[in-house]
């Protein structure tokens, strides 16, 4: 069992976090979903002192709560609370951890509640994220990786009880275990937590195996078919680096100066939309990103020991589709092939400098990345960049982007009207010409811009595009 302690006096509150390395690579064959419900029914499935009502009873008064986030390779129970309610709180979130009962009428509620935000949310209305779950499906065919945490249908709808008691069992163990504390922490809690814990079978340490990187030549295009007034696009390939290898900091600035999340730095946000208002945002990444609620910030505690570049295209209406991906990868091949220029370098870094230590503005926050710091056997990334930023040079941020990224081994997933796709696929396959026309005047150099990225060759081939309807995605 490794720990963290991160004390911080100038706080009421005192944060936990038990980060378990278990995820749904974990999933047994036919049960996909099993480790995303057995995290689920251990935060709601009530504790053998108390149900899930008197949980939510005890915790009421304390203006706390109990979160649980699974991920592909990591599980993590949370919470926060006040200082002066910190005793009965452990009280309460050690129950849930050690001591679960695994309810059975909460554990049909919650199956119900993951299979509906399968088929009802993800499949349904969330064309975003299915997006991006559709290239997940193009980047790691055949492996968990390749699918949602939440599963598949046929998996969610075998699974039972003793199914989640086993998986508990077996995985959330000693020897998978990190456990952090931060905030105003007082003297010996962190060693009376490690005691308790300690009480924990130490089990077994062996991990799934990721799969490796692929990226054969081309593109491989999946455009999948559901009732679709605007079009969410993905593209990505696979990475070979992750926060454990020096290539990945310099790749995370330019990035930044490429797509940063939900900001109007990116090349990418002011060429699709600031210039040419195609839609909402435009980002990239190089590591798996899940955004924190409301915030402009990603959720710690998702990593993973195989990445990838991606970029999220949010929805263009349906004629700007194919326009929108050569734009993307023209802005992704002249980064490659000219990298940053000394001012973007600059600039890049300077922001990133300042804008990361809003990352971990609070203690759970900053107990995070440094327990994913933990997980890559380094230091947390804000630390990280707080080390390395300064030290970096321009040479080493353009060396790492040709190394590692590649415009010529793309994977498309698109979501799609099934009334466009055939005609979509056949445009794209046969790289015809794909002008845009503006609602509005716009300027002369963005439409002498536009004559060229309308020809932009795509190396796109037809057997390697296929068209599936939304209802056969994460089926089975």
């Amino acid at each position: 069992m490794k720990t963290v302690l991160l004390p911080s006096h100038g706080t009421p509150f005192v944060s936990l976090r038990f980060l378990f390395e278990t995820g749904s690579v974990d999933d047994p064959d036919g049960k996909e979903g099993l480790a995303a419900l057995t995290g689920a029914t251990l935060a709601e499935g009530g504790t053998r002192k108390r149900t899930y009502a008197q949980l939510l009873d005890a915790l009421y008064p304390m203006a706390a709560g109990i979160g649980v986030q699974v991920d592909r390779e990591v599980t993590v129970v949370h919470g926060t609370v006040h200082r002066d309610h910190l005793d009965r709180y452990y009280e309460l979130i050690r129950e849930v951890v050690l001591e679960p009962i695994f309810d059975l009428k909460e554990f049909e509620r919650l199956r119900d509640d993951q299979r509906n935000a399968l088929v009802s949310g993800l499949r349904a209305i969330d064309d975003e994220t299915f997006g991006m779950e559709a290239l997940a499906s193009l980047l790691y065919p055949g492996h968990p990786y390749g699918r949602p945490v939440e599963g598949t249908v046929r998996g969610i709808d075998v699974l039972r009880r003793d199914d989640v008691a086993a998986f508990y069992a077996a995985r959330f163990t000693r020897n998978r275990l990190t456990l952090g504390v931060a905030g105003n922490v007082p003297d010996g809690f962190l060693d009376r937590v490690a005691a308790d814990f300690g009480s924990l079978p130490p089990g077994e340490t062996m991990h799934a195996v990721p799969p490796a990187p692929d990226s054969a030549s081309g593109f491989d295009t999946l455009v999948v078919t559901k009732p679709a007034r605007a079009w969410a696009i993905s593209l990505g390939h696979p990475l070979a680096v992750t926060r454990a290898d020096a290539d990945f900091f310099p790749l995370f600035l330019a990035n930044s100066y490429f797509g940063e999340h939900r900001t109007f730095n990116g090349a990418l946000m002011t060429k699709l939309r600031s210039d040419r208002g195609l839609n909402y945002g435009n980002y990239s990444y190089v590591e798996q990103f899940v955004q924190d609620g409301g915030s402009t910030f990603g959720l710690p505690n998702v990593a993973r020991r195989r990445q990838a570049f991606t970029i999220w295209i949010r929805p263009v209406a349906a004629e700007h589709a194919h326009f929108a991906i050569r734009l993307a990868v023209r802005q992704l091949r002249r980064l490659v092939r000219e990298g940053l220029s000394r001012e973007a370098f600059e600039e890049t870094r300077a922001f990133l400098i300042h804008y990361s230590k809003l990352w971990t503005q609070t203690p759970s926050r900053r107990l995070g990345y440094a327990m994913d710091g933990v997980f890559y056997g380094g230091k947390g990334l804000v630390e990280e960049l707080a080390d390395r930023l300064p030290r970096m040079t321009l040479d080493e941020v353009n060396r790492a982007v040709r190394r590692n990224l590649k415009p010529e081994c793309l994977r498309v997933a698109v979501i799609a009207d099934p009334a466009g796709a055939d005609a979509f696929v056949d445009a794209l396959a046969s790289n015809a010409p794909s002008p845009i026309v503006y609602a509005t005047p716009t300027r002369r150099e963005v439409l002498a811009e536009d004559r060229d990225i309308e020809i932009e060759t795509l190396p796109v081939e037809r057997n390697r595009c296929r068209i599936v309807p939304a209802t056969v995605m994460f089926e089975r």
